[in-house]
C-alpha cells in the first residue's frame, strides 16, 4: 500500500509537469499573437521602486515619448517605477506603450499607461518577448531583476545568439561601481575580453539615448 502511494505521487508529479508545459506555451502563443504586429520597438528597464518625483524618472518619460515620436514602440516591464515612465512617456506621444506585465506577490500591478499587455507566469517568456521585439535596450538604475534582464541581453549578443544591437546604461554615477567591477575582476582575471564590456554604453542625457537610437540601423 505504501508502494502504491508514492507511486501515485510520482505519476501525479509527471501529470503535473506535463501540465505546466502546455502553460508555458500558452503563454508563448498568447505573446507571439499579441506582439505580432508591432513597429520596431525599444525594451525599457528599471527599478519598479523608483518614485514619480525621481529625477530619472521624469528622464525615463521624455527618452520613450522621444522613441515614439521617432516612430517606434516602448516595450517595458509593465510595473510602476521606471516602467510606468517609459509606458507613460510612448503613451503621451500616442505611440505602441506596450507592458509585459509578470504575476508576482507585491510590487507589480500593471500601470495605467500600457496600451498594449501581455501576462507572464514565468520570467524566462517575459525575457524572450523583450529581445525578440526590440531592438535597442535602455537601462535605467535597478535592482535585481534590472540586472537579469540586462545581462541576459549581454549574453545574448556576447554569444552571437542574437544580432548585436544598443545595450544602453543610464546613469553613470549608478552603473559605474558595476562596470569598474566588470573591469578589474572579470577582464583582469581573463573571464572577459576588454572589448565585450563595450557590449554596453552609459549615457547620462535623454539626447545621449536618443542619439545612439538613431544611428542604430533597425
Amino acid at each position: 500500500m505504501f508502494e502504491d502511494c508514492k507511486q501515485y505521487q510520482v505519476d501525479n508529479s509527471i501529470n503535473m509537469e506535463s501540465w505546466r508545459v502546455f502553460r508555458i506555451m500558452g503563454e508563448l502563443v498568447e505573446g507571439f499573437d499579441t506582439l505580432k504586429d508591432l513597429p520596431p520597438c525599444v525594451s525599457v528597464f528599471g527599478s519598479a521602486r523608483s518614485a514619480e518625483d525621481d529625477p530619472i524618472y521624469q528622464q525615463t518619460e521624455e527618452i520613450a515619448q522621444k522613441i515614439c515620436e521617432m516612430g517606434f514602440g516602448v516595450i517595458t516591464g509593465g510595473g510602476p517605477g521606471f516602467m510606468e515612465a517609459g509606458n507613460r512617456g510612448a503613451k503621451q506621444a500616442n505611440g505602441p506603450s506596450i507592458g509585459l506585465h509578470i504575476e508576482l506577490p507585491h510590487e507589480q500591478e500593471p500601470n495605467k499607461y500600457i496600451t498594449t499587455r501581455c501576462n507572464f507566469r514565468y520570467f524566462f517568456l517575459r525575457k524572450l518577448m523583450f529581445v525578440k521585439y526590440a531592438f535597442a535596450y535602455v537601462v535605467m538604475p535597478g535592482g535585481f531583476g534590472t540586472l537579469d534582464e540586462l545581462f541576459e541581453a549581454a549574453v545574448l549578443v556576447q554569444t552571437h545568439k542574437i544580432k548585436p544591437f544598443p545595450i544602453i546604461l543610464y546613469d553613470s554615477k549608478f552603473w559605474a561601481g558595476l562596470i569598474d567591477w566588470v573591469r578589474d575582476q572579470m577582464v583582469s582575471r581573463g573571464y572577459l575580453r576588454e572589448n565585450e564590456i563595450n557590449l554596453l554604453t552609459v549615457c547620462d542625457t535623454p539626447e545621449q539615448v536618443l542619439e545612439i537610437i538613431k544611428k542604430f540601423k533597425v
